[in-house]
């Protein structure tokens, strides 16, 4: 059975953040109703971003597990000096990765020489959500879980490129050097998704 996520919709993110160092201060005593709460004021936000890295439900399942495993059993190395989300969101992606290279499913996804990012043309221009949003999926599917990664950290779940380098592991430099090759894969994917000119 899956555990039913916590809508937060509304809730200032000060008042969310406030929320979850409690939870985390009753965790490392021990409370296992804390733990249950934050594990499903999670799971949902954890599911979405992990089956897009993973790209198996079932893995991303196992991941979202073995990630609030450790939040359970080492909520001591929580210093604080991040937000609660941004510590929880580093962990999945690093077991993430552990678990891809695992599988043997980290397959790069180079870069077409020659290909100038740098075009004015807009291939998404007067396509419809639908078609839209499928061609976004398909794209986003054959980024590199790297630059994946940090398109859907700051667009689909808001964190500045500072959490997000935080998240992944990296200098703030190179997430935004992820960002502009992502966005340029994108844009070159979108276009033959669309069957337009990039």
């Amino acid at each position: 059975m899956e555990p039913v996520s916590v809508d937060t919709a509304g809730v200032a993110p000060a008042v969310t953040e406030q929320r979850d160092l409690l939870l985390m201060n009753a965790i490392l005593q021990g409370d296992r109703s804390a733990f249950d709460t934050l594990y499903r004021h999670y799971y949902a936000r954890l599911m979405d971003f992990l089956t897009r890295m993973v790209k198996r439900r079932e893995l991303a399942e196992e991941v979202v597990n073995d990630t609030m495993y450790a939040v359970w059993t080492h909520s001591a190395a929580f210093a604080g000096r991040s937000k609660v989300s941004t510590w929880i969101f580093g962990i999945a992606y690093k077991k993430a990765l552990k678990r891809l290279e695992r599988e043997r499913r980290t397959a790069a996804d180079p870069f077409e020489d020659g290909f100038d990012a740098a075009g004015d043309s807009d291939p998404v221009s007067e396509v419809d959500a639908a078609q839209l949003s499928r061609s976004l999926d398909a794209a986003l599917e054959r980024l590199s879980p790297a630059h994946r990664s940090v398109v859907e950290l700051t667009f689909l779940l808001d964190y500045s490129y500072e959490e997000t380098a935080e998240i992944v592991g990296c200098p703030v430099n190179t997430v935004k050097t992820r960002m502009f090759h992502a966005r340029a894969k994108l844009r070159h994917l979108l276009a033959a998704c669309l069957g337009r000119k990039a």
